[in-house]
């Protein structure tokens, strides 16, 4: 019967697999130039768009980050679903189409492009920071991701943690391979729409799969009353807020996280971002809501008083979710919720490594090294990048996974997506804002963001005394509000050059559509 089961699981994968490789081929008629490759040619609709940016900006970490999170937390993990959700409505309200108006009007088809473009840079200095934190926390946000893939294999499949990640590693790279950037949009709607109804359906399974003698919060409430506390689980008042603080500025990381921003480059009409709006936000309502109560609900049916649920439940409950599709699903329903895990984990993986890519290919070898060179000539560098850059991730997961067996999986996951964010987010934000901000202002803001983030992570959290508090207000929050400030102070010392502001307010008086005149 095992035998049975896992012919069952192998056959759905396979089945699934051969979709992605599909859309990959089927992608790789539209590349034949490098807008092709990194932004779908600026051709992309708006359901391809909002279903690709959620699939993206959520990952693994969604599934089975955020489903421990649940199972640990309790009610206080509703924060970081409030916390989400407010990011995307400001990101899609307010500063999506400016961004999209901006970056095609300075033909931008990667981050540091906008960058170098939006502030006029007589040098190749803020492209190099930019490439640079972006190969970096890129490699480091894959790494986690494939360490994800590792373990879904291991806890749903059986399969050894090592071959589930090269297993992970080698499907995602043939499609990118092979299709660029839209087949990472189109395998992300496709992914994107598994997640959302694997997520939503699945409490749904689980509650009326239940013994209902008592409700959910009576059920936690036998297991330790602090878990129905939504403002935090400490006797610590301050420590709850900092943890509350913590959970909610999460959603900092869809203010202009170029995994994310790179996809409104990629929507053909303004017009169609209002429409995406929507889709986004029900998406991640929906998904992030289901995740939690995924792991509230697991953490009654598998937990009792007094019990340690990390013994049961694995690291930060990482084991939680493929311990309720286990209990509560048939074998071919098991099968598919295993392809819905490595949708999330690979609509992140794709993504991330295409912008990496672009960094590495475009903002370095071209624009700096070989600005003689097309892009249609650089297609095939573009790919050996990627390669390499998914090896270098592969490698540093399966370092993690040795050196350190009790990690967290969640706060790993939100330690690569904290630097990518507050390194670009304040420089995304305050360039689509504020005219006053400079060059120099930039470059302050990445650099203290950057820097700020394992300052926090590895200095400030192991203080004593106030240590403890940054542990739980982690370290998006405090580096994303350094980097702002530092911008502002550096750009009220070194204004912006007036060519530069003149520049800007003649694309804010554009209609959609209309050309700069240079």
């Amino acid at each position: 019967m095992e035998d049975q089961n896992f012919v069952i699981k192998i056959a759905v994968l396979a089945v699934y697999v051969g979709i992605l490789f599909l859309i990959g081929i089927l992608a790789s008629r539209r590349i034949k130039n490098m807008s092709d490759y990194y932004v779908g040619g600026k051709n992309m609709g708006f359901w391809a768009v909002a279903f690709s940016a959620r699939a993206t900006g959520e990952s693994g970490w969604l599934l089975i980050g955020l489903t421990g999170m649940g199972a640990i937390a309790g009610y206080s993990g509703y924060w970081v679903v409030a916390g989400e959700l407010l990011g995307v409505f400001v990101s899609w309200q307010f500063m999506a189409k400016r961004f999209k108006r901006r970056s095609d009007s300075y033909k931008a088809i990667t981050i540091p492009d906008y960058l170098q473009a939006h502030f006029k840079t007589a040098t190749h200095t803020l492209r190099v920071i930019a490439a640079t934190v972006l190969v970096i926390f890129v490699t480091i946000y894959v790494a986690s991701q494939m360490d994800v893939t590792g373990i879904a294999f291991e806890s749903m499949l059986e399969i050894p943690y090592e071959y589930g990640a090269l297993i992970g590693f080698v499907i995602v790279l043939i499609y990118i391979f092979i299709g660029g950037f839209v087949a990472a949009v189109w395998s992300d709607m496709f992914q994107g729409v598994l997640m959302f109804f694997g997520l939503i359906l699945l409490p749904v399974v689980i509650w009326f799969s239940m013994d209902h003698g008592t409700g959910v919060t009576e059920g936690l409430n036998s297991i330790d009353p602090t878990l129905t506390q939504v403002m935090g689980r400490s006797d610590d008042g301050l420590m709850n807020l900092f943890t509350i603080i913590g959970f909610s500025m999460i959603g900092l990381g869809f203010l202009g996280a170029p995994q994310v921003y790179v996809r409104f480059m990629s929507i053909k009409a303004e017009k169609e971002i209002d429409k995406g709006k929507w889709v986004a936000m029900v998406f991640t309502l929906l998904t992030d809501a289901a995740a939690v109560t995924i792991g509230i609900l697991g953490r009654i049916y598998f937990t009792s008083e007094g019990q340690d649920p990390e013994s049961i439940l694995g690291t930060g409950g990482d084991q939680v979710l493929s311990m309720v599709t286990n209990e509560f699903l048939p074998t071919i329903l098991v099968a598919i919720f295993i392809a819905i895990v490595l949708s999330a984990i690979m609509s992140t993986i794709d993504s991330l490594l295409i912008l990496a890519s672009s960094a590495i290919t475009r903002d370095f070898y071209q624009k700096i090294f070989k600005p003689e060179l097309k892009g249609e000539n650089l297609t095939r560098f573009s790919r050996i990048a990627t390669v390499v850059m998914a090896l270098a991730a592969l490698g540093i997961a399966i370092l993690l996974y040795n050196l350190y067996p009790e990690r967290q999986i969640f706060w790993v996951m939100i330690f690569g997506w904290s630097g990518i964010a507050a390194t670009f987010c304040p420089v995304i934000i305050m360039s689509l804002f504020w005219k006053g901000y400079s060059e120099r202002g930039a470059i302050a803001s990445m650099i203290t963001g950057f820097m700020s983030v394992i300052i926090f992570k590895f200095v400030v959290s192991e203080m004593d005394g106030i240590g403890p508090y940054f542990v739980e207000l982690d370290v998006l929050a405090p580096s994303f509000a350094m980097a702002m400030i530092m911008g502002f102070i550096v750009s009220k010392v070194y204004p912006p050059r007036p060519e530069a502001i003149k520049r800007i307010e003649e694309i804010d008086t554009l209609d959609e559509g209309d050309e700069l005149t240079e």
